[in-house]
């Protein structure tokens, strides 16, 4: 589907990378909202954000305090000047921020993995002409978050972005959240007039991550940022540990290598013209591999063997990543690449026994 977007660039909001919006987690109490806002201000955020409505994942815990706070977001807008955003779940979260005045909402992961929530709230902005940013879904699956994205675009909205927040995962090492780079890239290629902002607070959930989650986005050419900020983080009513002051949150836009997106170089292009060989080489040789598989699936249905064969399988996976290793390959990314040739040569293998 081709969408023709318009931009969200909002009055007197720098166009220039990275956009920056920030604010609180959540808006525990007017004075922390006001305080923060003040603090943002100071430092040139135009755009400040605060959880009114907070879906957690049990209940009990500070689940934000309601349509109570939208009050909270007009003293900021008429005493900062700033413009200001929350997240939306309901279409009378919808009904309630618009009748508030709110300037920008955010559809949260745990809505967008939910297409009958996305298609409530964009039939409750339709005829709404008003920024709306998507997070992705929890799971990491694009389509649904290119869904989300369809169902408000043929509500009539125009001024569309992505968050990119990262992957929910049991298996949690240095994130709070996968980044899943590659599929906020592919989100682009797909839809490149969508501007995607990365939340680098919920993919570190660790404020000592924020920086360098800043910096990988900058190198990948997002638009901006969407960053938790708290007068006072240590006390904060909800995920404490990845806010940081208005002050810290200058020091790490300071910090911020913005990198020139134009070639400017002949040697970048004769780089790339090296990839694009090397890239045809490694599909040749792939086809061979498949070719060959395929020549091992002949020879087991011949011999009525099964397809899997588990102990070769390890040895390879083994072998392959000690070999990636050496030639300074990550055993991570080694082995990933070999499960996917292997459930390859597997499908091909499955064909000739069904034949």
């Amino acid at each position: 589907m081709k969408m023709e977007l318009e931009s969200i660039i909002l009055p007197g909001v720098d166009s220039q990378r990275p956009i920056v919006i920030a604010g609180p987690c959540s808006a525990e109490t007017e004075e922390q909202v006001l305080e923060t806002a003040r603090g943002l201000a100071a430092k040139g955020v135009k755009i400040f954000r605060a959880g009114i409505w907070k879906p957690r994942t049990k209940p009990g815990g500070f689940e934000g305090i309601g349509a109570e706070g939208l009050a909270w977001l007009k003293k900021v807008k008429e005493e900062t000047g700033m413009y200001v955003s929350t997240e939306v779940a309901t279409k009378d979260h919808v009904f309630e921020a618009l009748k508030a005045g709110v300037d920008i909402l955010w559809v949260g992961a745990r809505t967008t993995v939910n297409p009958f929530a996305v298609q409530e709230i964009a039939d409750a902005l339709k005829g709404v002409d008003i920024p709306v940013l998507v997070k992705n879904p929890v799971n990491p699956d694009l389509e649904l978050w290119i869904g989300a994205f369809e169902r408000l675009y043929n509500a009539g909205i125009r001024r569309l972005g992505a968050i990119h927040r990262g992957f929910s995962s049991y298996d949690k090492k240095i994130y709070r959240n996968l980044p899943l780079w590659h599929i906020p890239i592919e989100l682009r290629r797909r839809l490149p007039e969508l501007p995607i902002f990365c939340d680098p607070s919920h993919i570190g959930g660790r404020r000592e991550l924020i920086a360098s989650l800043s910096q990988q986005a900058m190198d990948l050419s997002f638009d901006g940022l969407i960053v938790e900020s708290h007068c006072d983080p240590d006390c904060a009513w909800s995920d404490a540990s990845q806010q940081i002051t208005p002050d810290v949150l200058d020091y790490v836009m300071n910090l911020l290598v913005i990198r020139d997106a134009v070639q400017t170089t002949e040697n970048l292009s004769e780089l790339r013209r090296q990839i694009d060989q090397v890239d045809e080489q490694v599909l040749e040789l792939l086809a061979k591999r498949m070719r060959i598989s395929k020549e091992i699936g002949i020879y087991k249905k011949e011999h009525n063997m099964p397809i899997l064969q588990s102990p070769r399988y390890s040895e390879i996976l083994e072998k392959r990543s000690k070999m990636g290793e050496q030639m300074e390959l990550s055993p991570e990314f080694v082995k990933e690449i070999l499960q996917e040739i292997h459930e390859e040569s597997v499908r091909q293998q499955m064909i000739i026994m069904n034949e």
